[in-house]
């Protein structure tokens, strides 16, 4: 596998909650930091989401927000 994306952070699929259209993939990386991304239902289908599964989180982004109260 070849990514243009420079953060590819290998972890475990915690937990996936199915909505009608997009599922929450909640991924445990190195750590026991947690990356949550929002897909598709028909995309976690296709991967065979489900927790324990070896998966990748590629981050690819082109902006960062950072706020304060």
């Amino acid at each position: 596998m070849k990514l243009s994306a420079r953060n590819v952070l290998k972890g475990k699929v915690k937990t996936v909650t199915t909505g009608v259209v997009n599922d929450e993939v909640v991924i445990e990386v190195a750590g026991g930091a947690q990356v949550v991304a929002i897909i598709t239902k028909t995309s976690a289908e296709n991967l065979g989401l489900a927790p324990g599964k070896d998966v990748y989180a590629v981050i690819k982004a082109s902006n960062v927000i950072v706020a304060i109260d």
